[in-house]
């Protein structure tokens, strides 16, 4: 957790060529909570304090669609942190690992996108490179049809899981 000079020249970079950067805030791993849960004289979490300071350095630079270039990363493995996480980071993208071999699921995953639809990317690397050590009726040959079914059976499943989800 660097503080603003520490990321301040990758704002810099991301506003001149018009792309984002990721923060870590609450990542998906299980050892996450040895540092990103010890609770701060306030009574907060390091992870909150870091999504509060993320907001506010985001309102600085808001596009056109609301979202700033500055992302949070956010574990669909914490869904009970991602819902606070997802009314703090109001204008921020939020990235989402740990959606499949890591044990979050699409409704875990959902609870981190806004009313709309917007303000997540969900990643799953490791459900979609070995997808094909899962999937019998291809070969290992055959990885990337494996790869393109496991991709679109779980942009199904996210699609669901937005639809039927508390908002």
């Amino acid at each position: 957790y660097l503080g603003i000079d520490g990321i301040q020249p990758f704002i810099d970079v991301a506003e001149k060529y018009g792309k984002g950067i990721f923060v870590l805030v609450r990542t998906s791993n299980p050892s996450a909570a040895d540092f990103q849960d010890l609770e701060l004289t306030d009574g907060r979490k390091v992870y909150e304090a870091v999504a509060e300071t993320l907001t506010k350095w985001s309102k600085n630079y808001l596009g056109s669609d609301g979202y700033s270039p500055i992302g949070a990363v956010v574990g669909a493995t914490w869904p009970e942190q991602a819902v606070k996480m997802r009314q703090v980071l109001q204008h921020s993208w939020i990235l989402v690992p740990g959606y499949g071999a890591q044990g979050g699921t699409a409704a875990d995953c959902a609870k981190q996108f806004k009313a709309d639809g917007t303000g997540a990317i969900v990643n799953a690397s490791r459900s979609l490179m070995c997808a094909y050590k899962k999937q019998t009726e291809f070969p290992a040959e055959e990885f990337a049809k494996a790869t393109r079914q496991e991709a679109l059976r779980m942009r199904d499943d996210l699609i669901k899981a937005i639809g039927e989800r508390d908002t």
